[in-house]
């Protein structure tokens, strides 16, 4: 399709006009659909991320700059779409993984033998004395192996924000563990 016309398409679709958007579908679609299926596995995923990003077209058409190549915005967002998509499909496997670990453990959290072992006991008495925002930051990373900048994301706050409060609760459970014998230290570090 000419420049001109894809302008005029333009213009049309963000005054609502829906047969443009079709026209513009159209005009496009192979295109994109050959950029995703170089970059995404299976054919319904590929589907999935095509209609992401056809809705994120219709719905960010207002902001696009009309002085600005219109391939080059498109492009733009096919790759944010698939990179959203391998970042859903990594946590929704992460999750499933999760979820399939902690259905094979014998020994959860809630049972009562962790908390009668005294290294076990010893470990949640010192994460108690750590503050609440320390803490949650030490459970994600150490138990729920979050990196860092995932537990930012999380907490939508800056990544040195979460750094702060890693260093600073790590530093609190050493002093905590600072006078243990080396006999239970083993133990701890066994856990």
């Amino acid at each position: 399709m000419q420049n001109e016309s894809m302008y005029q398409l333009l213009i049309k679709m963000k005054d609502g006009d829906q047969q443009a958007f079709h026209s513009l579908y159209d005009a496009t679609y192979q295109d994109v659909y050959r950029t995703v299926s170089f970059l995404v596995d299976h054919p319904q995923d590929r589907e999935d991320v095509m209609n992401e990003i056809y809705m994120q077209m219709w719905g960010s058409l207002a902001n696009y700059d009309t002085n600005r190549p219109f391939h080059f915005w498109l492009h733009g967002l096919v790759i944010r779409q698939v990179q959203r998509f391998r970042v859903k499909s990594w946590r929704r496997f992460r999750i499933f993984e999760r979820i399939r670990i902690f259905s094979r453990e014998e020994s959860h959290w809630d049972q009562p033998t962790v908390h009668t072992d005294g290294t076990n006991q010893m470990i949640s008495q010192a994460l108690q004395k750590l503050t609440d925002k320390q803490r949650t930051v030490i459970i994600l990373r150490f138990f729920h192996d979050y990196t860092l900048e995932e537990i930012a994301a999380l907490f939508d706050i800056p990544l040195g924000t979460v750094k702060s409060r890693y260093h600073a609760g790590l530093q609190a459970l050493r002093k905590n563990f600072w006078n243990l014998p080396p006999e239970r230290m083993e133990q701890i570090h066994d856990y």
